[in-house]
C-alpha cells in the first residue's frame, strides 16, 4: 500500500498538471469508490469546479476546489492498495478499472483502482483524528515520547497508528526502527527519551530518502503501457527500483547490511515486520 513518500511524490507530479484546470464533467464508474458520498452528490460537487491545488495530508491526496459559487471545497483521494491517478488524453479509452473520471478543459483525470479499496470523496472527516506529520517542524522526539509513554503495544505496531503519526506505514516503520537500532517488539512505553529522539530523526530520514529517490523517476504514466516509473508500480529500465534502497523490508533470510546477521520476518497485528535480531536488540 502506498505510504507517505509515494503519495507525496504523486502529489508533486499532479499539482502542476492539474492546478488551474476546470472540471467539465464527472463520471462515477464505481459507486463504492466515492462513499460515503452518493454518486449524484459527488458529481454535483465536481462539475464546473476549478482545481486550485493538489496537496497531501498523511496518505491522502487533497484536491482544493473552487466551486461555481466560489465556495472552497475539499476533495479527498486515497489510493488504497492498487490505485492510480493520472491525466490521459481526452480521446483515449478509459481503463477497465476506472473508478472515477473527470473531464477537464484539457485531458481527462482518471482514478483507476483494480481492487477498489481506494476512495475519492467530499467527506473530509477522516482527517480529523490524524496525528502530526512526521516531516513537519512540530514533530520531534519529545512529541513521540509523549505519545508512547502510556502505550503497552510493541513499537512497530504503534507506529502504524495514524493518530500517533500521520502517513507512516508498514514499510517505513520497519526501516526506521532498523536505522534507530530498536527492536520492533519493544513495548512503546519502554522507549527512553533518547531512543525517541533517535527514532524520530530516523523516521524523518527514511521518509525524506524515499521521497528523494522517487522524485528522480519520470512520472509519465498516462493510461497506457505497464509502468510509469513510479517505484511502487514497478521501475522502468531507466530507473532503479526503490526496493534496492530498503535495508530490512521484504529481505527475510538476507544478511543485514550493517552487522551481517540474518534478517527475520515476524507478524505483528496481522502485518509483516522485518528486522535484524542481532543489531535491533531489546
Amino acid at each position: 500500500m502506498p505510504e507517505l513518500p509515494e503519495v507525496e511524490i504523486l502529489v508533486r507530479h499532479l499539482n502542476p498538471v492539474l492546478r488551474g484546470r476546470t472540471i467539465r464533467e464527472a463520471v462515477v464508474h464505481r459507486a463504492k469508490s466515492v462513499r460515503p458520498d452518493t454518486a449524484e452528490r459527488f458529481v454535483a460537487g465536481m462539475v464546473r469546479a476549478k482545481i486550485l491545488q493538489v496537496r497531501r495530508r498523511a496518505k491522502y491526496l487533497l484536491f482544493d476546489l473552487e466551486t461555481r459559487s466560489k465556495t472552497p471545497t475539499l476533495l479527498l483521494g486515497h489510493l488504497g492498495m492498487t490505485g492510480r491517478m493520472y491525466v490521459q488524453p481526452a480521446r483515449a479509452s478509459l481503463p477497465k478499472h476506472a473508478a472515477v473520471s473527470l473531464r477537464l478543459n484539457r485531458g481527462v483525470f482518471v482514478f483507476e483502482d483494480t481492487r477498489y479499496f481506494g476512495r475519492m470523496t467530499l467527506d473530509a472527516s477522516s482527517l480529523e483524528k490524524l496525528g502530526p506529520e512526521p516531516l513537519c517542524d512540530q514533530f520531534n522526539g519529545h512529541v513521540l515520547h509523549k505519545g508512547l509513554r502510556k502505550c503497552s503495544q510493541p513499537i512497530k505496531t504503534k507506529l502504524l497508528d495514524q493518530g500517533l503519526l500521520a502517513g507512516v506505514g508498514n514499510i517505513y516503520a520497519s526501516e526506521a526502527l532498523w536505522h534507530a537500532r530498536i527492536s520492533p517488539r519493544k513495548l512503546s512505553r519502554r522507549l527512553s527519551s533518547t531512543q525517541c529522539d533517535r527514532l524520530a530523526e530516523c523516521i524523518r530520514a527514511v521518509l525524506r530518502k524515499a521521497i528523494e529517490a522517487g522524485s528522480t523517476m519520470p512520472l509519465d504514466f498516462s493510461g497506457g503501457g505497464t509502468g510509469d516509473g513510479l517505484f511502487y508500480y514497478g521501475s522502468t529500465s531507466e530507473t532503479v527500483g526503490h526496493e534496492e534502497n530498503l535495508n530490512v523490508y521484504d529481505r527475510e533470510g538476507e544478511p543485514c547490511s550493517r552487522c551481517k546477521g540474518m534478517i527475520r520476518r515476524i507478524v505483528q497485528a496481522n502485518r509483516s515486520t522485518f528486522y535484524c535480531p542481532q543489531c535491533q536488540r531489546g
